[in-house]
C-alpha cells in the first residue's frame, strides 16, 4: 500500500479540521471570559511576576499563546502597556501555551474521546442558537472542543502506516542518522511547520502524533518542539511590522527570548532527555526510551514529551528572568527609538488587525479614539497660532494644519474599518453593538471638526491675502472664543478617555452652552460694529463667518461627548441653564 496525494490532502484536511476546532474553542473561551479578560490583563502594570502570571492565565483563557502575544504587541502598540511590562507577559504566555500539549496528550492519546467528542457536540448544538448569551459562548466553546479532538483522531488516521509505508519511514530516518546535527536540522523542520500552520499548537499536535505513530524518536520530537517554540514568535513579529517602534521591541524581545532558550537546551539536550525518561519512568513505570528512539508504550512517550514543552519553558523563564533588563536593553539598542517621543503615545492607525475578543478590540478603538482627539487639540493650537501670532509664517502653518486634517480622513477610515471588522464578530453582546454605533458617530463628529478648523485656518488666509484685519474688540472676542473652545476640547479628551458609565455630561454642556452664549454675543456686537463703520465689510463677513463656524465646532464637540457617554441628550433650556435629559 502506497500512500497518495489524495491520502495527504486528507492530512492536510484533518489538520485544517483541527486548527478550526481550536479557533473555535479559543473563541468561545475569549468570550466567556468576557471583560474579565480586562481584569487579568491589569495585572500587567504592576511587575514582571505578575506579568508572567498574567501571560499564563490569559494563554490558559484563550487557548493561544500567538493570541495573547499579539495582544500584548497591539496593547504596546496602542499604550495599554509599555515594552517592559510586555515582556512577563510574553515570558508567560510560553508557559500557557504547553496546557495544549497536555490537553492533547492526556485526551487525545490516552483515551478513546472521539465519541465523547460528538456526544458533546450532539448535546451543545442546539444552544448555539439560544438567546442566553452566555450560554451560547460556552456552547461555541464545547462544540470547537469536540472539532478539535475529531480533528486530532483524523490527522492520527491520516498519518501513514509505518508497516505499511517503509519508503516513507526510510526517507525520514534518513535524516536521523546525522546526530547532533540531525536534532539541528528537525529544530528548522518545527520553525517552518509552524509557520505553515500559524499554530504552536497545531504544530505540536503534529509532533506529538508522530512520536506516537513511531514516524520520529522521542529525541527527534523534542528538537521539532523547540523549533516550533521558535516559529510561534514570527505571528507576532508580523503584526508589529505596522506597529510603533514599542510594539516591534516586544515583539523582537519574544523572538530573542525564545532563541536564547532554544540554544541553551540544545547544550544540554541529551542529559535533559535522560531526566525526561526517568522521570517518566518514576511516575509511569513505562520508560521514554529517549536515547533508543522509541517508546515502552506510546501513551508514554506523548507524555514525554509534553512534560519535556512545559519544563523547558518553565525553566527558561527561571533561567532568564534575572537578565530580563540586560536583554530590554539589547533589543532597545537594536530597534532605537527614531520617532522621538511622540511615537510612544500618539498613533497614525490601528496596527495589528481586529483581536479575537472583541471587548479588548473596543478598548484598542477607544484608545484610538483619544488619539484622534489629541490631533483635534493639536490643529486648536496650530490654527490659534494663526490666528494671533503676528510674526508667525501663515503659509506653513495652514499647511500644517491641512495634514492634520489629512491624518483625521487617514483616522476616520481606519478607526470605521476597525469597527466594521469588530462588529463582524457573532453573537456580539448588545452593549458591544451600541458601543461601537457610538464610536462610529463619535469619529465622523470628530472629523467634521477637523474639516472646520481647515476651513477657519483658509478664512485666516484668505483675511492675510485681502490684507483684512479686525478692530481690537473683535480680535479680543475671536480670543475669548477660541479659549472657550479650548476648554470644551480639554472636557471632551478627558471624557474619550473614560468608560460610558463614568462619563458626566454637566461640565460639557456647560462648555457648550458658554460658546452659544458667546456667539450670540459677539454676533450683536459685529452687527453694531458694522453699523458703526468698525470695519470694513469684508473683514466683517469673515469674522462672523469663522464665529459660526466655531460655534458648529462647539455643536460636535458635545456630540462626541454624547457619544462617549452611550447616551443621547435632549437639551432643554431652563432659567438660563442647560439640563440634560436622558
Amino acid at each position: 500500500m502506497t500512500y497518495t496525494f489524495f491520502d495527504f490532502l486528507q492530512l492536510v484536511g484533518s489538520l485544517g479540521i483541527f486548527i478550526f476546532g481550536m479557533k473555535i474553542f479559543s473563541e468561545g473561551l475569549q468570550k466567556i471570559a468576557g471583560n474579565r479578560l480586562k481584569g487579568i490583563l491589569s495585572g500587567m502594570t504592576r511587575n514582571r511576576l505578575t506579568g508572567v502570571l498574567t501571560g499564563f492565565a490569559t494563554t490558559a483563557i484563550t487557548q493561544s499563546s500567538t493570541t495573547t502575544t499579539v495582544m500584548a504587541v497591539t496593547f504596546v502598540n496602542a499604550g495599554l502597556l509599555t515594552f517592559v511590562q510586555s515582556t512577563g507577559v510574553i515570558m508567560g504566555a510560553n508557559i500557557g501555551t504547553t496546557i495544549t500539549a497536555w490537553m492533547v496528550a492526556l485526551f487525545g492519546f490516552k483515551f478513546k474521546i472521539t465519541s465523547i467528542a460528538v456526544a458533546v457536540i450532539g448535546v451543545f448544538f442546539a444552544f448555539l442558537f439560544s438567546k442566553n448569551t452566555r450560554l451560547r459562548n460556552i456552547a461555541e466553546a464545547m462544540v470547537g472542543f469536540g472539532i478539535l479532538f475529531i480533528g486530532l483522531d483524523f490527522i492520527k488516521g491520516a498519518v501513514p502506516d509505518i508497516n505499511s509505508n517503509p519508503a516513507i519511514f526510510a526517507f525520514l530516518d534518513g535524516f536521523t542518522q546525522y546526530g547532533y546535527f540531525s536534532l539541528l536540522l528537525f529544530v528548522l523542520v518545527g520553525t517552518v511547520l509552524t509557520l505553515l500552520t500559524q499554530s504552536s499548537s497545531a504544530a505540536t499536535a503534529i509532533t506529538l502524533v508522530m512520536v506516537f505513530e513511531g514516524w520520529i524518536s522521542f529525541p527527534i520530537a523534542a528538537a521539532m518542539i523547540l523549533g516550533e517554540n521558535i516559529g510561534t514568535t514570527v505571528t507576532a513579529n508580523i503584526a508589529a511590522l505596522v506597529g510603533n517602534v514599542h510594539a516591534k521591541r516586544a515583539a523582537r524581545f519574544h523572538f530573542f527570548f525564545n532563541v536564547i532558550g532554544v540554544l541553551w537546551m540544545l547544550a544540554l539536550i541529551y542529559p535533559a532527555l535522560h531526566l525526561i525518561d526517568y522521570t517518566m519512568q518514576y511516575f509511569t513505570g513505562s520508560s521514554a526510551s529517549v536515547m533508543a528512539g522509541g517508546a515502552d508504550t506510546r501513551d508514554t512517550a506523548a507524555l514525554g514529551l509534553s512534560l519535556f514543552h512545559t519544563s523547558f519553558n518553565v525553566l527558561n523563564v527561571v533561567f532568564l528572568f534575572a537578565f530580563i533588563p540586560y536583554l530590554v536593553r539589547f533589543v532597545e539598542y537594536i530597534q532605537p527609538d527614531r520617532g522621538g517621543k511622540d511615537e510612544e503615545f500618539h498613533l497614525r492607525h490601528i496596527s495589528a488587525g481586529v483581536m479575537t475578543s472583541p471587548g479588548l478590540s473596543i478598548t484598542q478603538a477607544q484608545k484610538e479614539i483619544q488619539h484622534f482627539a489629541e490631533v483635534i487639540d493639536k490643529m486648536h493650537d496650530s490654527v490659534t497660532e494663526l490666528l494671533f501670532d503676528p510674526t508667525a509664517d501663515k503659509t506653513a502653518l495652514v499647511d500644517k494644519v491641512r495634514k492634520y486634517e489629512d491624518a483625521t480622513d487617514v483616522l476616520e477610515i481606519e478607526i470605521s474599518d476597525y469597527l466594521v471588522g469588530v462588529s463582524e464578530h457573532t453573537n456580539l453582546e448588545h452593549w458591544m453593538t451600541e458601543r461601537i454605533r457610538f464610536m462610529q458617530t463619535a469619529i465622523n463628529d470628530m472629523e467634521r471638526v477637523a474639516d472646520i478648523y481647515y476651513q477657519v485656518a483658509k478664512l485666516v488666509e484668505r483675511m492675510a491675502e485681502t490684507q483684512s484685519v479686525w478692530p481690537e474688540p473683535a480680535t479680543a472676542e475671536m480670543q475669548q472664543m477660541m479659549l472657550a473652545l479650548k476648554a470644551a476640547i480639554a472636557t471632551m479628551k478627558l471624557n474619550t478617555a473614560k468608560e460610558p458609565g463614568a462619563v458626566s455630561m454637566k461640565e460639557a454642556l456647560v462648555r457648550e452652552d458658554h460658546i452659544d452664549k458667546l456667539r450670540d454675543e459677539y454676533r450683536d456686537n459685529h452687527y453694531k460694529r458694522l453699523e458703526s463703520g468698525d470695519y470694513a465689510p469684508r473683514a466683517g463677513v469673515i469674522f462672523i463667518d469663522m464665529l459660526n463656524r466655531l460655534e458648529r465646532i462647539g455643536d460636535h464637540i458635545l456630540n462626541v461627548n454624547e457619544s462617549a457617554s452611550g447616551r443621547r441628550l435632549k437639551a432643554l433650556r431652563v432659567d438660563g441653564t442647560n439640563v440634560a435629559k436622558q
